[in-house]
């Protein structure tokens, strides 16, 4: 099987490739193909990424092109992990927000929007070509922030495609630690949006079947669960749930942003980070992912995209996985055509959402408003114009005020102008 990476010169890609080297009976892989414009890059994370391989006795041979169609030919799936504007597009949607007093992050609110905008655009193209030489029934494995809205776009555009996110694997091996079980063991009642969801259940697997232990994370190992997640354990225990990370936007809006306020950009920290990987990854004496790795986020991220590919590719029997998907009836208050992060059946022929309980208002109020944001501005992507994107800021929870969305759009638009072709017309 050939599995190609779009944005393969990527200083995640090691982890996914690592991941790969450790699943070898279950996800057969002959050829891994690295696709980046970035050829200095692509160039030492390639050769990394063959040692990695080979020092854990994996047979695949990993190839590196700046040609998208000849990386795409003959795939059985595609992996988008692209950042459109690099490190610098994401300083900028880290802190423009703040001029009016907003959170800045590269997925949500003002920041999320212009890294959409700059996205959309670029991933169906991108998805357009790979149809063309990789045929209709390639899927594309999204990765590729804000995921919902993106994924939505694949979907809304015909292709095979489904989203990816590492919040859920990264809970649930937290979770199978705590209570000294394999991970295989924990299935969690995980709902919402990409970066907008909240663990209802967490069921762990006994003699006696399946017995839901959320009410001993909350009690037992609340403190620990709240300090990671920065959320009260009072308040999870009143919620009876537990929040995703990202969910501090919303819940702890002035804290966040003050710490912000006070704190370099994100972006500065990761680029630093990459630096340092670059210089590890071009040793040749480094064989095996190094423990900085863990520094640059996205932890999890190469187990969950392989069992998912092996899910989507394997020709086996149904797995279970959370995943980004259609919406279709799944929560009755949504379109079908939203797309929803749940558990979800995955086979060759794709991802059906499992049955879900009735989702408390206090959850579903937050996902529908959060939902009307998602589709302005996938109609901004799609068709430009500073009008949309003042709608879309204006319906974003975290802005909602129209002096605010009028004044966002504008300097959203000249920070992006060179990565948003209908601004320039």
């Amino acid at each position: 099987m050939r599995l190609t990476v779009v944005g393969g010169g990527s200083t995640y890609t090691p982890e996914l490739v690592d991941g790969i080297a450790g699943r070898r009976a279950s996800l057969d892989v002959d050829e891994i193909v690295l696709v980046d414009p970035d050829t200095h890059r692509l160039r030492i994370v390639g050769d990394f990424c063959q040692r990695l391989l080979q020092h854990a006795g994996h047979p695949a041979k990993v190839l590196t092109t700046s040609s998208l169609e000849q990386g795409a030919e003959g795939a059985s799936a595609v992996l988008l992990q692209l950042r459109v504007g690099g490190q610098k597009a994401r300083r900028s949607d880290e802190t423009f927000p703040h001029a009016c007093g907003c959170i800045g992050q590269e997925t949500t609110g003002a920041g999320g929007l212009a890294k959409a905008l700059r996205t959309v655009p670029v991933v169906l193209d991108i998805a357009e070509r790979v149809r063309r030489v990789a045929g209709d029934d390639t899927w594309i494995v999204n990765f590729t922030n804000p995921v919902g809205i993106v994924t939505r776009a694949l979907l809304q555009a015909g292709h095979r495609a489904v989203g990816l996110c590492n919040v859920a694997i990264g809970l649930q091996r937290k979770f199978a630690r705590l209570f000294d079980v394999d991970i295989d063991a924990v299935r969690l009642d995980h709902i919402g949006l990409n970066h907008l969801t909240w663990e209802r259940g967490v069921h762990v697997s006994t003699p006696d079947g399946w017995v839901d232990r959320l009410p001993d994370l909350l009690g037992e190992f609340g403190d620990e669960v709240a300090a990671e997640l920065g959320a009260p354990v009072d308040w999870m225990r009143r919620m009876n749930a537990i929040p995703s990370y990202y969910l501090k936007y919303y819940y702890a809006h002035d804290e966040v942003l003050a710490d912000q306020l006070e704190s370099p950009p994100r972006a500065d920290v990761v680029i630093e980070v990459e630096n340092e990987l670059l210089k590890l990854y071009a040793d040749p004496g480094v064989v095996t992912k190094p423990e900085s790795l863990a520094k640059r986020g996205g932890a999890f991220y190469s187990e969950a995209a392989v069992q998912l590919v092996h899910a989507l590719t394997g020709g086996g029997q149904p797995e279970e996985h959370v995943v980004n998907v259609r919406n279709n009836g799944a929560m009755p208050f949504l379109p079908d055509d939203a797309v929803i992060e749940v558990p979800a059946t995955v086979d060759g022929e794709g991802a059906v959402p499992l049955p879900i309980k009735p989702v408390e208002p206090r959850f579903s109020g937050l996902i529908s408003h959060v939902t009307a944001y998602e589709y302005l501005a996938l109609e901004a992507a799609l068709h430009g114009g500073r009008d949309r994107v003042a709608d879309a800021l204006l319906a974003h929870p975290l802005i909602g005020q129209y002096k605010f969305a009028d004044r966002l759009a504008d300097d959203l638009i000249a920070a992006n102008r060179a990565d948003l072709p209908w601004a320039n017309a």
